[in-house]
């Protein structure tokens, strides 16, 4: 028991909170703050996916492994059941295998079909499709974009910014995890990790 006062004009009163109520008010702190931790952590990381590739055309593995980390980690801190990440678990390995056949076809890169499929992951099997529909949505507005800034010249100003040279050549491909990044954060509100809050 957890003696708790308080102290009035008529004297002193003394409570106790049972081991009980304190657990569980130290459980939905931790679950809470796990759950705050990862929203930040997850969206801090796709804006900088998106950024990188968008740059550098690129997207690391090392970014990849901190995801996967990180929700190994913070996914049983905020609550989840191990029903639920074996379920996100599948539906990662689903999306990785029709993305490394994408990339097969050269139509995506590796990192590209890495980062869908962690994604997937973090968001789960019931919010996978929506965010395969905005990636392909976004995809769509992003190539088309690209197709018309390629057929313009480029401007003198911005030909000494060798990521902008790059991006407007023809033969380099999409940076999809610029179309990734703005699908998963579109989606992240309505997944298990804002119910954890």
């Amino acid at each position: 028991m957890h003696p708790v006062e308080w102290r009035g004009a008529l004297g002193t009163r003394t409570w106790h909170i049972s081991e009980t109520v304190w657990y569980g008010m130290t459980s939905m702190t931790i679950s809470t703050l796990a759950a705050l931790t990862a929203i930040f952590c997850f969206s801090a990381a796709m804006v900088w996916a998106g950024a990188m590739d968008l740059r550098t055309m690129t997207i690391r593995n090392r970014l990849v492994l901190v995801l996967l980390a990180a929700y190994g980690l913070l996914a049983p801190l905020a609550g989840f059941g191990l029903a639920e990440m074996g379920w996100s678990a599948a539906i990662a390995l689903l999306v990785l295998a029709c993305a490394f056949l994408f990339f097969a076809m050269g139509w995506i890169g590796g990192g590209d079909a890495k980062l869908a499929a962690v994604t997937a992951l973090w968001l789960g099997i019931d919010h996978t499709a929506d965010y395969l529909f905005y990636m392909a949505l976004f995809g769509i507005v992003l190539s088309l974009a690209l197709l018309g800034f390629r057929s313009l010249s480029l401007p003198r100003r911005w030909s000494d910014r060798a990521w902008i040279v790059r991006l407007h050549h023809p033969r380099t491909g999409v940076p999809y995890g610029a179309a990734m990044a703005p699908a998963a954060l579109l989606v992240l509100p309505h997944t298990a990790w804002m119910a954890a809050l």
